[in-house]
């Protein structure tokens, strides 16, 4: 089967954040505070999926509440962080909310996301994952972490699921097929 028949079958994305939904860079201040840089693309994404019906779940190991304000400004109920051992956390999750593995997508990009890529259905990466992650994966992004990486699989699921832009494109078809009629 391939990464796109599998993609069909998602209902569920899972992101990690350092090196997911940023670019795994830190700027740490002197007050010791750090900071991250998302995408808003990644964003707008993650805010259409959300709209459209999909479980949207963050597990990170960090515990920025500046990360954990955006995400739910985006929408997203759905934030585990301070998680050291992602693959429980899911398991659990995912029982407790009645969540078939093979309708999962998880993109994480290191090795405190590994055991839990394991368990699901549709496992990814971005492009600068570490190669045991990559290895992993049923699906590598082409772009890097923070840098588009997640709009690009929501983004596939959502077109696979007639939820980007079908709805536009079919008012367009039917805009032309009248103007067609007109003449």
């Amino acid at each position: 089967m391939n990464y796109l028949q599998k993609l069909a079958d998602i209902n569920t994305f899972v992101f990690d954040v350092d090196g997911v939904l940023t670019n795994s860079n830190l700027i740490v201040l002197e007050n010791g505070a750090l900071l991250r840089q998302m995408s808003t693309r990644d964003g707008y994404a993650i805010r259409k999926a959300v709209d459209e019906g999909y479980r949207v779940v963050i597990i990170t190991g960090g515990k920025s509440s500046g990360v954990i304000k955006r995400l739910q400004g985006l929408g997203v109920e759905h934030i585990f962080s301070g998680v050291k051992d992602k693959k429980s956390l899911l398991e659990s999750y995912l029982k407790e909310q009645e969540v078939g593995l093979d309708t999962v997508l998880y993109m994480g990009d290191d090795l405190p996301d590994y055991q839990a890529m394991r368990l699901v259905g549709m496992p990814a990466c971005p492009h600068d994952a570490c190669h045991e992650i990559v290895e992993l994966s049923r699906y590598i992004s082409p772009y890097k972490g923070g840098e588009g990486c997640v709009r690009d699989v929501i983004e596939k699921v959502l077109r696979l699921h007639h939820n980007w832009l079908d709805d536009v494109q079919q008012e367009d078809e039917n805009k032309m097929k009248i103007q067609e009629d007109l003449q």
